[in-house]
């Protein structure tokens, strides 16, 4: 387990820069895996900031990569919450890449068909899964005949009776994060805790607010490319209007982090307790930030590095598509709500 905040982001850090650009997501969490660098602090445990710090990290390289990082991560952490079921490898499958696929949209539900002893039968299929097409294993979302769920299960990929289908996924943002369809005709499955028990763990909100910290690596990216060009450029030969954008910049990335820091530490003095309201607020604010930072940079630098700088092009075309995994308007309403609770300080400082 990585316990050492600088150590941690910093061989994450030199281990994605040595990587050969052309080296897909997929095979990308291969290496980290392999190199022991997904053993990351579980939520709430008191290091909960040094996980986020690495996948700010993974999210500043490469935005479909740390959306196959944080799922891997995220299912290992599930995994040591609710436990590990019969039937898979000792220590959350050590070497397995997992995925975790909870969508639930129209046309997307599995359903468990039987169950034998502690093996269910799954059918049905399932939207959104990224990765799955190189994944050895997937956690996913089910739900019993009786209509109880929704049931958290494993289920192994290399299965004759689970099917990929690439073909809906037309994405450009995010296209590395190859979120594809996969269909379940029989296929073999674990139950991962009680039904329902996905959702009314501490570590669902805990787990969903660092995607924040995805969103937040980012829009670093972006940011950076502004401060880099005006670094380069002689202090006489600095533009206003673009130093104003990088101050701006400033505000938000900094909003965000201190936001994110504070997540953290509420998450690890409140491990059993409910994180909705801290989730939602600061995923809402690394969303904003994220959309301003991107608008500000690109107003600043205008259509160069959209149109010649690779790794800015991508992260440009990534982002938005990345921060929609938030439901906008229907989470703020959520967090408005949490806010008339009588427990809520009214913003004292």
């Amino acid at each position: 387990m990585l316990i050492d905040a600088p150590s941690a982001a910093d061989a994450l850090r030199a281990v994605l820069a040595a990587a050969p650009p052309t080296l897909a997501p997929s095979a990308q969490l291969r290496q980290l895996v392999d190199l022991g660098l997904d053993r990351l602090p579980l939520p709430g445990g008191g290091a909960t900031l040094v996980r986020w710090q690495a996948l700010a990290v993974a999210g500043e390289h490469d935005l479909s990569l740390v959306k196959l990082y944080e799922g891997h991560t995220d299912a290992l952490a599930i995994l040591a919450e609710l436990g590990l079921p019969e039937g898979l490898p000792d220590e959350a499958g050590h070497g397995c890449t997992w995925g975790v696929w909870a969508a639930e949209g129209q046309g997307g539900r599995v359903v468990i068909e039987s169950q034998s002893g502690g093996t269910l039968l799954l059918r049905g299929t399932k939207h959104w899964c990224s990765g799955a097409s190189h994944l050895s294993h997937g956690l996913l979302t089910a739900w019993h005949a009786d209509g109880r769920g929704p049931q958290l299960v494993a289920v192994a990929m290399h299965q004759p009776s689970v099917g990929v289908d690439p073909s809906p996924w037309q994405a450009v943002g995010m296209a590395g994060s190859a979120s594809v369809d996969v269909s379940f005709n029989g296929a073999l499955a674990h139950p991962v805790g009680d039904a329902a028990a996905y959702l009314t763990r501490p570590g669902f909100w805990q787990g969903g607010a660092g995607i924040a910290a995805c969103w937040h690596g980012g829009a670093t990216a972006i940011g950076a490319v502004l401060r880099r060009k005006l670094l380069a450029t002689a202090p006489a030969g600095r533009s206003a209007f673009q130093l104003a954008a990088l101050g701006r910049i400033d505000l938000q990335l900094e909003s965000t982090r201190a936001l994110l820091r504070d997540a953290a530490q509420w998450i690890d003095e409140h491990r059993h307790a409910d994180a909705s309201a801290v989730a939602l607020r600061v995923r809402l604010a690394a969303e904003a930030a994220a959309t301003r930072v991107l608008d500000e940079a690109g107003r600043a630098l205008g259509a160069t590095p959209f149109c010649r700088d690779a790794q800015f092009a991508r992260m440009a075309a990534d982002l938005p598509v990345f921060v929609r995994q938030s439901h906008a308007d229907r989470d703020a309403a959520a967090l408005g709500e949490r806010l008339l609770a009588p427990s809520h300080s009214a913003w004292k400082l």
